[in-house]
């Protein structure tokens, strides 16, 4: 079941313009879905605005009253048929902070996979790792030209999504979202875990760790009672990664429970995070930090950030409590922990 996060979601959202645009066709097939998503939205006191291109048929003046009907909270904005959809949205003068695009389609890499979260720098220099996007429309144009709006300042976030029930909900509403997010000026933060929602996220991310094999099961109850232990990476105040923090000695901290988020996965977030709770605990003075993990990612991550695969004598006890998995470990001079700035490339 999915779960959504208003509380977290919505304080970021009240007040401010999304603008949803729909193309004609995808708006008669999910006209329904698309209103209650949209009444939705103005329910929690987000500003709405809905673009489209319906053509001023008389067969399209029943739903041009309908949408007038329905969302009469709602600012609709026609586009003429003729002109390019993408470019006449973009080119509208209103500086808003969330632009959705709902189109038939996931945004995909060429094996196939959703891409969740993007910058303008990677869409540049990925467009040719991209799929057969949107059919009917120019792909590498319009991409070029949401990196535009968004760097010219005129748009902090823009969604492309498949559009379907909930689909606009679950984008901005769950951690893990329906579609591709693009931004530059994501905001970031490494915490300590605070509130029952923080433990609920965290929760949900491990849970999906936990399907895949890799870690083991951690309990709501576990997390509450050691919520002093555990640490989030949040991303514009949402949380999308966690780490535990495992005392072994006096000098030696072990990196357990870490996951990321899906949505932020290849997005660098897994070094900031790492990086964040190293230079945390040195602080806390400590110098030496294992992990133990089977899950390819995180092994690859360890090292590339300077771990080594070797289980050192010193922790036999350790290794024995999980004997088949590989254990990375690491030495520090307190000096090499510089600031760690967010990795998410600008």
């Amino acid at each position: 079941m999915v779960q959504l996060y208003l509380n977290e979601y919505v304080k970021n959202l009240v007040g401010r313009t999304v603008c949803i645009a729909c193309r004609e066709g995808i708006l008669r097939d999910h006209l329904t879905e698309i209103v209650a998503d949209v009444k939705y939205l103005v329910r929690k006191g987000v500003v709405t605005t809905l673009f489209h291109n319906l053509p001023h048929r008389f067969a399209n003046q029943k739903l041009q009253r309908k949408l007038e009907t329905r969302l009469p909270e709602t600012s609709l904005i026609r586009i003429a048929p003729e002109l390019d959809f993408y470019q006449a949205v973009l080119d509208h003068p209103d500086t808003v902070y969330k632009l959705i695009f709902l189109e038939r389609r996931y945004l995909i890499d060429n094996n196939g996979n959703k891409i969740n979260a993007l910058t303008t720098s990677r869409v540049r220099e990925g467009m040719a790792d991209f799929g057969d996007f949107i059919a009917n429309v120019n792909f590498r144009d319009n991409m070029n030209r949401l990196c535009e709006k968004i760097e010219a300042g005129q748009c902090d976030r823009i969604h492309i999504l498949p559009a379907g029930k909930n689909a606009i909900k679950h984008e901005l509403f769950t951690v893990e979202g329906t579609g591709t997010m693009i931004a530059d000026n994501f905001s970031e933060e490494f915490r300590q875990v605070q509130t029952d929602e923080d433990v609920a996220i965290v929760h949900r991310i491990l849970a999906m760790y936990k399907r895949s094999g890799f870690l083991k099961p951690r309990s709501k109850q576990y997390l509450r009672q050691n919520r002093q232990r555990f640490f989030v990476t949040a991303i514009d105040g949402i949380v999308v990664g966690c780490m535990e923090q495992k005392t072994i000695d006096e000098r030696t901290v072990e990196l357990g429970a870490l996951a990321i988020s899906t949505r932020f996965r290849n997005q660098r977030v897994g070094v900031y995070t790492v990086n964040a709770f190293m230079q945390t605990m040195v602080a806390q003075g400590y110098s030496r930090f294992i992990s133990l993990t089977r899950n390819p990612r995180l092994q690859a991550l360890f090292l590339q950030l300077g771990f080594v695969a070797e289980s050192p004598p010193e922790y036999s006890r350790r290794q024995s409590e999980s004997p088949d998995v590989q254990m990375f470990f690491k030495a520090i001079d307190q000096r090499e922990m510089a600031v760690t700035e967010m990795s998410f490339p600008k």
